[in-house]
């Protein structure tokens, strides 16, 4: 352009200027170099395919499928296992529910007296009890008031047992219950449960007999006065084993007849019995027959057990 610019200063026509321009451009040319044929020039944002517009020598690759596995993420065998697929990034792992399974339960051993319990059971303070070398005052009393209702009794050695624990210091033996009532078999008690006995055969069962049948109590017939033992399935040991407790089977009249104690007595038997049972609850601190349990089905058990706040236990 500056050689051109010359020219025309110089005053040369519009003819003379385009020849030189052209000898100028044909210099210029003769002087750049001189491109390769073989390369290609590179086309960016191409519409077409690359193949098109590659030269014929130069191999082009294959294009690659487009779901066709990475080279390190290659299909595995169909026998190998397939990997357990991994939960995204937000997405929390599913925990497998355990199987419910039915609680194991251990065998128990057959059920036993709770032996700890028993072992902490104190001694009865009875069971230590022996005479004195002289009669206290208080059994003195009692033996003259059982001579006052007219009761029969005698004296019987002291009873003393330390293995079990049964004892009677002072125990007497009962022949009749007063003037006019015996009692079979003998029954040997501590003084205090035969005054019981003879009161309340005197004050409840007479009256209730009369009133009942119109005849008077002529006997009664006991089951069981004093027994060393322990009540049944405990260590405990019974009102029996102190002399404190009397079991009637039956009742006789004086024209002869005979009330058994059992669990189904004829209705007019079983309304005198209902009557005894019901008032004995108070004189006896423990009352118990036919239906309180198996062991006193065909008998009445009256005892003097004492008991807190001096309560009673009828059934």
């Amino acid at each position: 352009m500056a050689a051109l610019t010359l020219l025309r200063l110089a005053g040369l026509s519009r003819a003379a200027l385009t020849l030189a321009a052209t000898l100028l451009a044909g210099a210029a040319l003769a002087k750049a170099p001189k491109l390769p044929e073989t390369v290609p020039v590179p086309v960016l944002n191409q519409s077409q395919p690359a193949q098109e517009d590659a030269p014929a020598d130069v191999p082009v690759p294959e294009p690659r499928p487009a779901d066709a596995p990475k080279p390190d993420q290659q299909e595995p065998p169909a026998s190998a296992p397939k990997p357990t697929e991994k939960p995204g990034p937000t997405e929390k792992p599913v925990e497998a529910e355990p199987e419910a399974q039915p609680p194991t339960i251990a065998p128990q051993p057959p059920e036993k007296p709770d032996e700890a319990q028993e072992k902490k059971m104190q001694p009865d303070p009875r069971s230590a009890d022996v005479p004195d070398e002289k009669m206290p005052d208080e059994e003195l009393a009692c033996r003259r008031r059982l001579k006052s209702m007219g009761v029969d009794f005698e004296e019987h050695k002291p009873e003393h047992n330390p293995e079990i624990g049964c004892s009677i210091p002072y125990p007497i033996t009962l022949k009749t219950l007063g003037k006019s009532i015996a009692i079979g078999p003998q029954a040997e008690l501590n003084c205090e449960m035969a005054e019981a006995a003879a009161r309340f055969a005197a004050d409840v069962i007479q009256p209730a007999a009369k009133a009942e049948f119109g005849a008077d109590l002529r006997s009664i017939s006991q089951a069981s006065a004093f027994v060393c033992r322990p009540r049944h399935g405990t260590r405990k040991l019974s009102e029996h084993a102190f002399g404190n407790a009397l079991d009637i089977s039956s009742f006789t009249l004086s024209d002869g007849k005979k009330i058994e104690i059992g669990p189904a007595p004829p209705e007019k038997d079983g309304k005198f019995l209902n009557a005894v049972r019901k008032a004995a609850c108070g004189p006896f601190k423990t009352v118990l027959g036919p239906g309180a349990d198996p062991d006193h089905a065909l008998h009445f058990h009256f005892d003097l057990e004492p008991r807190r706040n001096g309560g009673t236990f009828c059934q």
